[in-house]
């Protein structure tokens, strides 16, 4: 997709990295001093003037520092991100809690909800073609700066209980990734413009089939919730095995 060389990815996955943990803008020396780059803070800042023009980072202002486009974080998920997979201890405690329900699918879905929401810290969201839909973590995000403006938190609350709005997301990427991510203006509203949805399709009953995701900031901790939805799928798909 993009012909980088290696700095500019060592950098570009730096200013990702970085922008994840802090919400703000990066500055080169920020980076000079955290990430070890092992060239001056003037390369940094020449690379990222480099990265901006191909449309990977962006500034909101002449002196501020610099935060990916949608288009960068999409290139970290599928090229410069290493995921952290869940320990087996904490994928046999999530098993262990939803197992015993694995026969009532409403009590199974919320609570697969409910523990992907405690998992990832932010908001997650399940919908079958029964055109139900499940969803725990409100209070997550409120501890999150882009959901301090109120009329991107009251959207996003709005569209979660929406069904048919929140199935044309989950319809939207056809890919064959088992892991899918909208962002920015994938989702066609200024105001969900700040978000990113992560999610995955499982099968259930045969006859049930469904998608499961979380809502957040497109700065979402990727190597981390990208790996949990791919366990929370496949436990989801273990399941349907067993009944």
């Amino acid at each position: 997709m993009f012909d980088l060389n290696d700095r500019q990815t060592q950098i570009l996955k730096s200013v990702i990295e970085e922008y994840i943990e802090t919400a703000g803008p990066v500055g080169s020396e920020t980076l000079d001093k955290k990430y070890n780059l092992g060239v001056s803070p003037a390369t940094i800042r020449n690379e990222m003037v480099n990265l901006t023009k191909m449309g990977l980072l962006k500034q909101s202002h002449v002196s501020s520092g610099r935060t990916p486009t949608p288009i960068a974080l999409k290139y970290y998920i599928n090229q410069l991100m290493e995921e952290k997979e869940l320990g087996v201890t904490e994928e046999v405690a999530v098993k262990e809690r939803v197992w015993d329900n694995r026969n009532q699918v409403d009590i199974l879905l919320q609570e697969i909800t409910r523990s992907l929401a405690e998992k990832t810290g932010v908001l997650a969201i399940t919908t079958t073609n029964q055109g139900k839909i499940y969803h725990s973590g409100y209070a997550n995000i409120l501890d999150i700066p882009e959901f301090y403006d109120i009329d991107v938190t009251k959207t996003v609350l709005t569209i979660i209980e929406d069904f048919k709005r929140m199935d044309e997301f989950f319809s939207q990427d056809d890919s064959e990734e088992i892991v899918h991510a909208l962002m920015g203006d994938d989702f066609g509203l200024e105001l969900l413009e700040p978000c990113s949805l992560v999610f995955t399709n499982f099968n259930l009953k045969d006859k049930i089939k469904g998608s499961l995701g979380v809502i957040g900031p497109c700065r979402l901790n990727y190597s981390h919730i990208i790996p949990t939805l791919k366990y929370f799928g496949s436990l989801l798909n273990e399941i349907s095995q067993s009944i």
